[in-house]
C-alpha cells in the first residue's frame, strides 16, 4: 500500500513576488514512487490561520508523513529543522498585518517538539546527492516555527512522521539582498525529493557527525 506524502509551502510574504518553498513544492505535485505519492499543500503566511489550513488537510488527506517548507532568507544549506517551540515572536509582520510577540502557540501545550523525520539521514542524502544541507536547531520564532509546532502538537501521539524544512533564496531573490546565499529551484526540488525518499522509507536515524550548523 502506498503511503501518501503530504508537502507544505508558504505563499511569498512580506512584500515578495516569490517564495521558493511553495515554488519547489508544488513542482512535487502527484510525484509517486513505487511505495508513496506526493500530495501539495500552499499555507497563507499568516498566524493561525496557516495551522488551521494545515489541521484540515491532515484530517482530509490522512497522510502518512507531513514535510512543511519554509523560506530562510541568510541560509546557504537546506537545513532540516530539529525542534519546534511554543513561541511566536514575529520580527516583521505576517500577511494579514499580525505580529504577535513573546505569545504561546498552544496555551497548554509542551515547550517543544522534536521533529519525528530522520533529520540527519535526510541530510547525510542530501549530501550525497551534492545538496549544501545541515540540521538546524532553530525554527525561529514566525510563522514557519508556528506551522511546524502547530504540525507536531497534531500529529502527537499517532503514527504520522513530520518535520520542517527551510530553504534558502532564489538566486533571483538574493540578487536584491547584497548577493545573500542562494540555492537553484532544481537544487531545492532535488532536496525534497530526497527527503521524502528517506522518509517513507521509516527506520531510525543516522548518525551524522557535525550535522548541525544553524
Amino acid at each position: 500500500m502506498k503511503k501518501t506524502v503530504l508537502l507544505t509551502g508558504f505563499e511569498p510574504f512580506n512584500g515578495a513576488s516569490v517564495n521558493p518553498a511553495w515554488e519547489a513544492v508544488r513542482a512535487l505535485k502527484g510525484w509517486r514512487g513505487d511505495d508513496f505519492l506526493v500530495e501539495v499543500l500552499q499555507l497563507p503566511c499568516v498566524f493561525g490561520f496557516a495551522n488551521r489550513v494545515l489541521a484540515g488537510a491532515i484530517d482530509e488527506i490522512k497522510p502518512d508523513v507531513v514535510i512543511a517548507v519554509g523560506q530562510a532568507g541568510g541560509r546557504a544549506d537546506l537545513t532540516v529543522e530539529r525542534v519546534a517551540i511554543n513561541l511566536d515572536d514575529a520580527p516583521i509582520l505576517d500577511n494579514d498585518r499580525q505580529q504577535p510577540v513573546d505569545a504561546t502557540i498552544v496555551p497548554d501545550g509542551p515547550a517543544a517538539y522534536f521533529a519525528t523525520l530522520p533529520i540527519k539521514a535526510i541530510v547525510g542524502a542530501m549530501r550525497e546527492r551534492g545538496l549544501r544541507a545541515s540540521v538546524s536547531q532553530t525554527a525561529g520564532t514566525f510563522v514557519c516555527n508556528h506551522v511546524f509546532y502547530g504540525l507536531m502538537h497534531r500529529i502527537d501521539g499517532s503514527a504520522v512522521r513530520g518535520g520542517f524544512i527551510h530553504v534558502p533564496y532564489l538566486p533571483e531573490q538574493a540578487a536584491a539582498f547584497d548577493d545573500a546565499p542562494s540555492m537553484a529551484l532544481e537544487e531545492i526540488i532535488e532536496g525534497l525529493r530526497v527527503a521524502v525518499e528517506v522518509a517513507v522509507k521509516g527506520g531510525g536515524d543516522a548518525h551524522l557527525a557535525g550535522g548541525a550548523t544553524h
